[in-house]
């Protein structure tokens, strides 16, 4: 199957709100990714076949979700908060999977490709739709082992906290002093507070 770039980058926009040079990365990065782990019909026959890695909270996450149908509650799209513009594409039926990283050159070198525009996102912007796959990322061949509760699928264990009486799915809680604990009450550090 045959990607239709311009197709994708709309829809891609539509998810996201508006036109910006992480929306071409992360749909150019999509292409990359499902191409060389094989994955030819993600929304289609393919859709449970793979997984990707996020690493970043960005324009490019909404562009990759919306190329290649990951999401989240599907348990396809898993979220690395690392801060790189990279994304891991991994083929679940071969266990082939390459990592694509946005090069930090690319940035720059957009503004060769467009020498008289003097707003720099523009530049990428126009850049990034024209420049080879090779400028644009680096691809290396990785090994991912995903264990069984980060798996597609339904849950494979729910337990009470022993403190807060909250359920916790998928192997997330903590065992100590033969208790079952959510990470909240173990840590203690909720990202919320209690009123």
């Amino acid at each position: 199957m045959t990607f239709n770039f311009e197709a994708l980058l709309e829809e891609s926009v539509k998810t996201h709100g508006h036109l910006c040079p992480g929306q071409v990365l992360g749909v150019r990065m999509s292409l990359v990714g499902l191409n060389s782990v094989g994955i030819d019909d993600p929304h289609g026959a393919q859709r449970k076949d793979f997984i990707v890695y996020v690493e970043i909270d960005r324009c490019a996450t909404d562009a990759i979700q919306s190329v290649t149908g990951a999401t989240l509650g599907k348990r396809t799209l898993k979220f690395m908060d690392y801060g790189k513009m990279a994304a891991t594409f991994v083929n679940l039926k071969t266990g082939h999977a390459v990592r694509v990283l946005a090069r930090e050159d690319a940035r720059f070198k957009s503004a060769e490709y467009f020498p008289d525009e003097a707003d720099i996102h523009k530049a990428q912007l126009q850049a990034y739709m024209i420049m080879k796959d090779e400028e644009l990322f680096d691809v290396m061949d990785v090994s991912v082992t995903i264990p069984p509760q980060d798996m597609p699928g339904r849950p494979l264990k729910r337990l009470e906290c022993s403190v807060c009486g909250e359920f916790v799915q998928d192997l997330r809680h903590i065992e100590k002093d033969g208790k079952h604990l959510c990470k909240t009450c173990f840590h203690n550090n909720a990202y919320y507070v209690k009123e």
